[in-house]
């Protein structure tokens, strides 16, 4: 076990932050990615090639998303294995899970390119922005085999405690795509499709250490090759417990097509500016995001041991933890809000726009730190189905009624962005209506 963090045992408020760090560390890194993308193509290639990235952001968040919820049901399969002590368990949940993410990055590879022009003008791509979209998306489809593998692989190590191995995987390709980004656009002039096949290739560096990794450590997670197949009865319950989080990740980034859509109907500029910000965005939503994860894997760990008292501490101490960081994380953006969108553009109006949209989420991320780390202790126990249906009434049904209602009573950028803030709090509210009016042993407890 020298390889994984047993968090059964030991101070709380320690096991869930040492083990978050990094979860964070990694997370910065895979959001990395596009964002170098966009600060390297932003102010090489120019604010349209911005927004064309922009507005290809939003169907790449939905296929990350979707993987990385689809891990969660192997990761919490595989946590509670290793919190009850179960090798054969956890060794059929591993390759099962391995076996999973090669087939759904295949077809959505497959899927993805043929795809991408249709998704693009479904969502009202400018024609001038939509051939250079459409170029980055099919590339970047075209490897989405590799993060794949890449975030199912990190969810079996991070299941049993392991969250560094990702991050230094993770590193190395990040630094590979930088030093990509700049020879592919600055060096070799080839613009969006050199951004995204460096972007490409980057994945598929990380996704091939990590699998070797997994291939060659003596640890009780090690995968082999001859093994990966689909366990029929841990298939089913990885689906039962994971496909509910991946379809709410993607539902929720069908809602993000429905805010880039509006965001397209209000010209480059505005686009720009917000696919800016939602970089921004994406790097300082990176700790609570962890922190959640490492709350589900903390539930996982103590469900699995039976330590149930244990697991209604742990979500409250998460709970805390997320909240003190994102009520000063958005004080802290907005004090240096021109210095962090200029790191994007330089164009003026861009800045401005970027500027004028942080004051709709830097107040407010304490709203969506609650819904996430509740969130993540719900999916811990099992309670997949459960944390679903909070984020799809709250980030995605909503959101889409909203930006019916409120582009049609009034064509305004204040009214389509403080959907954001809504949704957080709305979704907040349900968690904590969800576990305060049930039985404590039923929603957090019922595992699998």
């Amino acid at each position: 076990m020298k390889k994984t963090t047993i968090m059964t045992e030991g101070t709380i408020w320690k096991k869930i932050l040492f083990f978050a760090i990094p979860l964070i560390m990694g997370n910065l890194f895979q959001q990395l990615y596009n964002t170098v993308d966009s600060i390297i193509v932003g102010n090489y290639v120019g604010s349209k090639a911005l927004a064309a990235v922009g507005a290809s952001g939003a169907v790449v968040n939905l296929l990350v998303g979707f993987f990385v919820g689809a891990s969660a049901g192997g990761g919490i399969i595989i946590s509670q294995f290793f919190g009850a002590q179960d090798k054969e368990g956890l060794h059929k949940a591993v390759h099962t899970t391995v076996a999973i993410s090669i087939v759904a990055g295949i077809v959505l590879t497959t899927a993805g390119i043929l795809l991408a022009p249709v998704i693009l003008r479904a969502m009202g791509t400018p024609a001038e922005l939509f051939q250079d979209a459409v170029v980055y998306l099919q590339i970047f489809f075209a490897g989405i085999v590799f993060s794949a593998i890449y975030n199912m692989a990190a969810g079996i190590l991070n299941a049993v405690g392991n969250s560094k191995r990702s991050l230094i995987y993770l590193i190395i390709a990040a630094i590979a795509n930088i030093f990509l980004d700049l020879l592919f656009v600055v060096v070799l002039k080839m613009g969006i499709a050199g951004a995204a096949f460096a972007t490409v290739i980057s994945m598929f560096i990380s996704s091939v250490l990590i699998f070797l990794f997994l291939t060659r450590t003596d640890e009780i997670y090690h995968v082999r090759i001859r093994d990966i197949r689909f366990y029929d009865k841990l298939l089913g319950r990885i689906i039962r417990v994971g496909f509910p989080t991946g379809i709410q990740n993607i539902v929720i980034s069908v809602a993000h097509v429905f805010v880039q859509s509006a965001v397209n109907s209000f010209g480059s500029v505005v686009m720009a500016g917000y696919a800016a910000y939602l970089r921004i965005d994406g790097f300082n939503l990176l700790p609570v995001m962890s922190i959640a994860m490492a709350a589900s894997t903390f539930t996982g760990q103590n469900i699995g041991a039976g330590k149930l008292e244990r697991v209604k501490k742990g979500m409250f101490t998460s709970a805390a933890m997320g909240i003190v960081y994102a009520v000063a994380s958005g004080i802290l953006l907005m004090l240096f809000a021109p210095q962090v969108i200029g790191v994007f553009t330089s164009d003026r109006e861009v800045v401005e726009c970027g500027i004028y949209l942080m004051r709709f989420f830097c107040p407010f991320y304490w709203g969506i730190a609650i819904l996430h780390i509740l969130a993540g202790t719900m999916r811990g126990a099992g309670k997949t189905k459960e944390a679903m249906f909070i984020f799809l009434i709250s980030l995605c049904l909503f959101r889409i009624i909203w930006i019916g209602v409120a582009m049609a009573v009034k064509h305004s950028v204040d009214l389509l962005m403080m959907v954001y803030p809504t949704s957080w709090f709305l979704g907040a509210a349900l968690s904590i209506l969800y576990i305060w009016k049930g039985n404590w042993n039923s929603p957090v407890s019922g595992g699998t």
